[in-house]
Formats: structure tokens, sequence, C-alpha cells
């Protein structure tokens, strides 16, 4: 009832859409970038992951070699060049020696990412940037346009909206990037579209309906942040099966409250 589960709704499809026509784009020297903007909780990561899982890595039979199209690594806490690329080659699998210069580190990576077929590279918590000098923020925006120059692969950034500000720090990237951004939700139908959906893919054995009223509750005490609402409709479902009720009643809707510190309740 509690394990993490993939809930495919309207905002979630259209940015898979996105992302999954970078894979079919043509190579060529100024490939088009995708930049996807939303608070913490709103399902970025998981978006991410699906991305990355929709285009695994496989062999190719005609190359003899394994082909991975979507390669995916987050952005260090406090990046530089060095940092960088050592986060990218251990994502593909191949840290380097703690005495490899950065000339060593790029040639490896740009000779790795070229091997294994990299089209698109996913770039996690790219806001982290900010938490680097000006210098380091410089250095890592024109290693990013340099890969995707170099190697004629796709950028895809995922990031709070303090992100805008770290690529726009580099114009010519800034200009490649689409912005796609995930807003909170409201009360709309998309917001009772994403409750149905969940509420589908709950295991209980009884169907729950909820009034506009616990739809309204639901919204007030999650804040509209997607991570929320998941913990809140779980937490209720595990305790609809414990009870032996099988659904989600809107009485326990408006009883429930979460842990009183805050965040706390949903990490």
């Amino acid at each position: 009832m509690r394990s993490r589960r993939w809930v495919l709704y309207p905002r979630a499809k259209q940015a898979l859409d996105h992302l999954n026509r970078l894979i079919d784009h043509p190579r060529g020297t100024r490939m088009p970038s995708i930049a996807v903007y939303g608070d913490s909780g709103m399902g970025k990561t998981t978006i991410m992951e699906r991305f990355r899982d929709d285009n695994p890595s496989g062999f190719d039979p005609i190359t003899g070699k394994e082909r991975t199209p979507v390669m995916a690594m987050e952005m260090a806490g406090k990046p530089g060049e060095r940092r960088f690329y050592a986060e990218l080659l251990a994502s593909l699998g191949a840290p380097q020696s703690p005495r490899a210069d950065i000339v060593q580190m790029e040639q490896a990576a740009l000779r790795l990412l070229k091997v294994v077929g990299v089209q698109v590279l996913v770039i996690d918590e790219v806001h982290n940037i900010l938490a680097g000098s000006h210098r380091d923020q410089r250095i890592v925006l024109n290693t990013l346009r340099f890969l995707s120059n170099r190697l004629q692969i796709s950028l895809v950034c995922f990031g709070v909206t303090d992100a805008r500000e770290a690529i726009s720090g580099d114009v010519q990237l800034a200009r490649r990037f689409e912005e796609f951004s995930i807003n909170r939700w409201g009360a709309n139908e998309q917001f009772e579209t994403l409750v149905s959906s969940i509420l589908r893919n709950t295991p209980l054995r009884k169907p729950t309906v909820l009034t506009p009223k616990s739809l309204r509750r639901i919204l007030q005490v999650t804040e509209g942040i997607t991570a929320n609402i998941f913990h809140m409709i779980n937490c209720l479902a595990a305790d609809a099966a414990q009870s032996g009720h099988e659904r989600i009643t809107d009485e326990a809707i408006e009883n429930w409250r979460p842990l009183s510190d805050g965040g706390a309740a949903y990490a």
C-alpha cells in the first residue's frame, strides 16, 4: 500500500512527450534542450526516472556495443569542472583516479559518451550550480554547452525555480532550452483527475468516491504538492485497509492530520 507507484497523469504525460521527442530529433550542432522547473516535491525526479526507464540501455547487434540513449546524473552540491566530470564519469560506471587531471577526465567522458551512444544527457538538481562561485558557475555552464556541441546531444535539466537563474548565466546555452513548468495543483479538473488516478491504483477492495469538500480538504492539507498528495492518500489507504473499511471515506479525510513537523510528514 505504501510502496511507490507510477501514476500517469496529464501533466506528467505532457512532460514525457516533450522529452521523448528529443530522442528522435536529428543530430546537429545546436541540439534542442529542455529545462523542467517546479517546486520541491512536484514529481520532477520521478518524471526523470520514468524518462530514463522508458529509454533503457540495450545491446546493438549491428555495432556489437551497449547503447545508452539517455544518461542521467545529479549536479554536485558545490559544482566545479572536476566535480562535474567526476559525477558524469561515475554515472557512466567509469570513476577516475583522484590523480587524473581535468583534460584526462574530459577526454574519458567524451569518449565514453560517444561509445555508448548517449543522445540525451539528463541533469537533476541543476539549481545546485548556484552553490558554486561565479567562476565555477561559468565553467560548468560552458562545459554543458561544450558537451552538447561536441557530441551533438540534447540536454534536459531538472530543478526548482531558481534553476532559471542558473541556466541564464550562459546566454547562448539558455537560448537552446525550452522551459516546461510543473506548477502546484489548484482546484480544477486536472487535480480531480490526479486524485482519481491515484485512487484507481490504490489496492483497496472497495471503490472510493469523494465529495468536492473532501477534494478541497486534500488540496488544502497538501498545499498542492504532488508528493504530499500521494503521501496523504497512501496513508489514508493504509488506514482503510488496517481498519477493514477497504475504502477511503470523507470522514477519514476530514480527520486526517500530517505530522506536526510540517515537511517532515512528507519526507
